[in-house]
């Protein structure tokens, strides 16, 4: 499972890219060293919640967006999908599959 650092940065080179933008160009106009930006992105370095704030503003994304980032990590998204598809099955089928589980689990 990926660290919430790298999804954060993940999602960050995401909307960057999405932006048309290059590390150099999010980097001068948030005012800190490529280096700096590539090191967030790939989730090597935990950017300070100023810098966050500043990353959103200039990706032109609300701050919450920055951590919509449940889609970049295949082992997080199974068990929300699962317990989607659980609200929409009958109530006695989802006993069953809660008590099949249970066991499976032991």
């Amino acid at each position: 499972m990926k660290t919430t650092r790298e999804l954060l940065g993940a999602r960050i080179k995401e909307l960057r890219k999405r932006r048309g933008l290059t590390q150099e160009q999010l980097a001068e106009k948030v005012d800190l060293a490529t280096r700096y930006i590539s090191l967030i992105e790939v989730g090597r370095s935990s950017p300070s919640l100023e810098t966050i704030e500043n990353i959103a503003n200039t990706l032109e994304v609300e701050l919450k967006d920055l951590f919509d980032y449940m889609h970049l990590d295949p082992e997080r998204v199974a068990p929300v999908e699962l317990g989607k598809s659980l609200d929409e099955i009958d109530e006695p089928s989802r006993k069953l599959l809660y008590r099949i589980a249970r066991l499976m689990a032991r």
